[in-house]
């Protein structure tokens, strides 16, 4: 049997994101996504999703990009001198090897933004993080710890296939990039199966990571492994507010057009292949 959670990330981020997921969701093919419990439009977020009853919602552990929940006192390893992350991910890295970075204050941050989402009402379906930096060694085992305190049952592995290319002609930095990111996800998913974690048994969205368009998912459908896998993407709407604020040159609506497509509808039914959250799993 193929079972499929498609995942929408970045969900809290701004209203032009909440409002694409919003939208693949109610028309396209959207079954869960994950709050940002430190985004700018965060209560917004969960007052959509009081209209998504079938929507799962787990939590963007988020380490750089952004403000943190907990109050930068906590966490002064983390934030510079106006209370702000690493502005990237590279940035944040290059401080955690040299030391610099304090996992005690990563866990209180992480557990800040956890007790957030739930006290917003919300029961959290997994964990995943912004920039994947929960399979980074270290910081994994304490999101494993995290995992089990909350009774969070599923996390995501963000392991894609190191020859799967879909069509595109990505650059070799990025080539390397999700090669890296892959083979620390596989020792990762090995300790969450330990850890009694559950997770999916595929994973795609690296190597289009804000590029999903309607060709890209129609190849990763038709060769869709048997198991369960997950789908990550990146919807919004008003493209151009978002591109002025974040340089990451994603392309928010046509990722939204896409998974509200027909076509795409249609690939998945004639595969008979069952939308899941990963509340299901």
């Amino acid at each position: 049997m193929k079972s499929l959670i498609v995942n929408a990330d970045d969900f809290g981020l701004h209203e032009s994101v909440n409002r694409g997921i919003h939208k693949a969701h109610l028309q396209g093919i959207v079954t869960s996504t994950s709050l940002m419990a430190g985004g700018d439009a965060f209560e917004h977020a969960v007052s959509l999703k009081q209209s998504c009853p079938n929507l799962g919602v787990g939590i963007h552990l988020t380490l750089v990009g952004g403000r943190p929940v907990a109050s930068a006192s906590q966490i002064s390893s983390l934030v510079d001198g106006q209370g702000f992350f690493c502005a990237s991910y590279p940035v944040f890295l290059a401080r955690y090897v040299r030391g610099l970075i304090r996992l005690a204050e990563v866990e209180q941050e992480f557990t800040s933004q956890i007790e957030k989402v739930k006290l917003a009402g919300l029961s959290p379906t997994h964990l995943d993080s912004h920039q994947h930096l929960h399979v980074v060694p270290g910081i994994s085992d304490l999101v494993l710890r995290l995992a089990r305190r909350y009774s969070i049952r599923a996390i995501r592995i963000p392991s894609e296939p190191f020859f799967f290319f879909g069509g595109i002609f990505p650059s070799i930095g990025r080539v390397v990039g999700r090669n890296g990111l892959s083979f620390l996800a596989n020792i990762f998913r090995r300790r969450a199966a330990t850890a009694g974690v559950l997770a999916t048994d595929h994973f795609f969205g690296m190597l289009a990571g804000g590029q999903m368009d309607e060709s890209m998912l129609l190849r990763i459908i038709e060769g869709l492994p048997e198991g369960v896998t997950e789908i990550m993407v990146h919807p919004g709407e008003k493209e151009e507010s978002l591109a002025a604020q974040y340089s990451w040159g994603y392309h928010w609506a046509d990722e939204m057009q896409a998974l509200c497509s027909a076509d795409v509808k249609q690939a998945l039914q004639a595969q008979q292949i069952r939308l899941i959250s990963f509340q299901e799993l």
